[in-house]
């Protein structure tokens, strides 16, 4: 668990002689589960379906076969990598000017919006995300790249950033647009 004060512990002077890095903080490391649980979720439905066609529809079998073996494979393959994958990509953080966010596995997106810019903080806790404990928080801007989201922060820590953030934000006098 993080025990990080969100916004006071990672802040830093932003100026224009400020180089962009990387953000610092990771994810809890029960994303690790979230994700794994999630990839379970999308890549078991298709093996099961074309291990119940290859049992039940004889004619098919050389078909839903090989498929099934197949979508088993690349599904084990996707279920064992993405979630550690991510888990050593994602990272977040909340400066007193900014927010800094790095998420993909494959596809990397890093993210920076300055919090004047910044027009509401919400938080999501689904089903799967509860039972690891955890919540993502969404930075919606004025921006047409959209929302900075943060996903995988422990439940406790996501409540403490979204209200720190909430203040935060409306000391910001930015014109959020």
């Amino acid at each position: 668990m993080n025990t990080v004060n969100p916004v006071a512990a990672t802040s830093r002077e932003f100026s224009p002689e400020t180089r962009l890095r990387p953000p610092r903080n990771r994810l809890e490391r029960g994303a690790v589960g979230w994700w794994t649980v999630n990839a379970l979720l999308f890549a078991l439905p298709p093996v099961v379906v074309s291990g119940a066609l290859t049992l039940f529809v004889p004619p098919a079998r050389f078909v839903f076969g090989p498929a099934t073996v197949v979508m088993a494979v690349l599904g084990l393959a996707y279920v064992l990598i993405m979630p550690a994958w991510r888990y050593r990509v994602h990272r977040w953080e909340v400066t007193e000017d900014a927010v800094y966010t790095l998420s993909g596995w494959l596809w990397q997106r890093w993210r920076v919006a300055p919090l004047s810019r910044v027009q509401t903080v919400d938080s999501l806790r689904g089903p799967v995300q509860q039972m690891f404990g955890l919540t993502g928080i969404t930075l919606t801007t004025a921006s047409a790249a959209g929302a900075i989201k943060i996903k995988g922060l422990d439940h406790r820590l996501a409540e403490r950033l979204v209200e720190e953030l909430t203040q935060v934000v409306q000391r910001h006098r930015g014109d959020a647009t």
